[in-house]
């Protein structure tokens, strides 16, 4: 028996032939930030680190939550499912459950075991990982009869309504649509997407995190937001449209002035640039150009620096040093900021000394060591036959 099961077993007891087991991906985004919920293009794709979920039906009222990862059991009863500050990583499902209900589901009680390892406050969507794989569990066990994409909406109005991140759809997207080898290529405003193959013979992508935590709903994340709105008004005056991502360049230059606030034109200024270069990137994917795609993450990061200001000292700090490293042909902060990781396209057969040295120097600088990682591509969240680990 699994370490997982056994531990489900010590935990919960009872009859293990009923337990039913699940997978979630955590998620990279290789270009197009902070434009997901500008309605703009985005080019993701999972990895093969994630959350595990082992699921089972208690017929007892109760839902029982505990996990690996903390040490707590977290119980309620399913007329008791609400945000609470001291349930802290269980709010996660627990707004899945509740978006769930709201949908007019009932459910007769469950016991769940999660396991993750993707680094908590990194960027890599832990928080729409464990979302998507609760979401998939409970409407496989209970036949809810929800589609994938349905799925994918509910988790985010479970992190927008129940835990108060205003996030957009990139990242629930990606957990739950995602291919193996593939990069996905996600229009946010109409949901229309492809997967694109990672022609990246020769590269892999490295991730680095700086193992500066943030906590995304403590950030100012939902500050850009509310900036992006007001961008949006100004420039709907001579322009119908409904999303910030869908007006042109030019049309941006020739009424910026409407704009009043300098920082609010920086940052439609990069919401526009970000999702012309994700476009570019695609183009550049499919044609296995590695020189033009690493150079559109160099750009992609001076945008987020310095017109969208979401980078920090630690971010710039690893990009510098990796930029400036020659195995690597880009470099830039992915994820929402202030903390958290960036990505580097390197050549395969550098990458252990570019980590090395990234490593080392990075320390130096910074006074602690980050965490590198080579990057491996994933599947979507789903049911697993068996459970290894």
């Amino acid at each position: 028996m699994s370490k997982l099961k056994n531990r489900f077993a010590e935990i919960f007891s009872g009859p293990m032939q009923d337990v039913r087991f699940f997978h979630a991906p955590g998620r990279i985004n290789i270009i197009g930030e902070h434009i997901d919920y500008n309605g703009g293009y985005v080019l993701p794709c999972a990895l093969n680190i994630g959350t595990h979920a082992l699921v089972r039906k208690n017929g007892d009222g109760a839902v029982r939550f505990a996990s690996l990862n903390f040490d707590d059991v977290i119980e309620i009863t399913l007329n008791d499912v609400a945000y609470n500050p001291k349930h802290n990583w269980a709010n996660y499902p627990m707004g899945v459950l509740a978006m769930m209900q709201a949908d007019g589901h009932n459910f007769s009680g469950f016991d769940v075991l999660f396991s993750g390892n993707i680094p908590n406050g990194a960027g890599l969507s832990s928080s729409a990982s464990i979302e998507m794989v609760m979401a998939v569990a409970l409407n496989n066990v209970f036949g809810l009869g929800y589609q994938k994409i349905d799925l994918v909406q509910l988790a985010q109005r479970a992190e927008n309504q129940f835990n108060g991140v205003n996030c957009g759809i990139m990242d629930q997207f990606a957990v739950g649509m995602a291919r193996k080898n593939n990069a996905l290529h996600l229009n946010c405003d109409t949901l229309e997407y492809k997967h694109v193959p990672m022609r990246i013979d020769g590269y892999k992508i490295v991730i680095m995190n700086t193992n500066k935590r943030r906590q995304l709903n403590e950030s100012k994340y939902n500050e850009r937001r509310l900036e992006c709105d007001a961008a949006l008004t100004s420039l709907s005056i001579v322009e119908n449209i409904n999303q910030l991502a869908n007006i042109s360049q030019e049309t941006f230059e020739a009424n910026k002035h409407l704009i009043k606030s300098e920082a609010v034109r920086k940052r439609t200024k990069h919401v526009i640039s970000e999702n012309l270069r994700v476009k570019q990137a695609v183009e550049a994917l499919e044609a296995g150009n590695i020189s033009i795609l690493g150079e559109l993450l160099n750009q992609s990061h001076v945008s987020l620096r310095d017109d969208y200001e979401v980078s920090c000292f630690e971010l710039d700090t690893i990009v510098s040093l990796a930029a400036a490293n020659p195995p690597c042909v880009g470099a830039r902060m992915t994820g929402a900021g202030f903390g958290g990781c960036a990505i580097a396209l390197v050549d395969e057969s550098a990458s252990a000394d570019f980590m090395a040295f990234v490593a080392a120097e990075y320390e130096k600088i910074v006074g602690y060591a980050p965490s590198m990682y080579l990057c491996e591509s994933g599947d979507g969240a789903r049911e697993l036959e068996e459970c290894n680990d």
